[in-house]
């Protein structure tokens, strides 16, 4: 058993991130700084492992990350069971999320998708309904991208189709935008 080739595989794969990606990273992190600055909100969602990172996410800014300060306005759309189930028996479950979208939004929120699967009929419907009203959206997605890297404004690419990876390289990524929004938006 080779337990450390587990934490070897995941910092390779941030690393690669990183190398790849410094650049967009910046940019999402200063799109949802300016976002925040003017009184809007991050739409979070994904299917699957990627719907509770969404929730993880989200909770991140609505309570803290590291510091005490005010809640950051952040929903993850995988939440209501309600609404999930009302909208995939009335209308389908390709609509899961732009229903939600169209309900939720306001021009110059953020759709924010994380993706471990790559052409999703839900995923391609929420960016389609958000891209349409103004609401700018940013991908979580992995080296299969599908459709999705052409469809949204900002794509964060991690390199490889080892899938608990991808997740572990996600989960720093939404840490890594909830410290640097932290910092910007509470330090002095």
């Amino acid at each position: 058993m080779n337990l450390k080739k587990y934490f070897l595989e995941s910092a390779e794969v941030k690393t690669n991130f990183i190398e790849n990606n410094a650049e967009i990273l910046h940019e999402v992190i200063d799109l949802i700084n300016n976002t925040i600055k003017t009184w809007h909100k991050l739409l979070i969602c994904g299917n699957w492992w990627s719907a509770a990172d969404s929730q993880h996410f989200a909770a991140e800014f609505l309570g803290q990350y590291k510091m005490q300060r005010n809640a950051l306005p952040a929903i993850a759309l995988s939440t209501d069971t309600s609404i999930l189930t009302a909208i995939w028996n009335d209308y389908g479950f390709d609509i899961v999320f732009s229903r939600q979208v169209e309900w939720l939004w306001k021009a110059w929120d953020i759709l924010v998708w994380i993706s471990t699967s790559w052409n999703s009929m839900n995923v391609i419907k929420a960016v389609e309904s958000a891209r349409a009203m103004w609401i700018k959206t940013v991908g979580l997605l992995w080296k299969w991208w599908g459709k999705l890297k052409d469809m949204m404004d900002y794509t964060l690419i991690v390199p490889s189709d080892n899938t608990p990876r991808i997740q572990e390289c996600h989960e720093t990524i939404y840490h890594t935008i909830c410290e640097e929004v932290e910092i910007a938006n509470f330090t002095n």
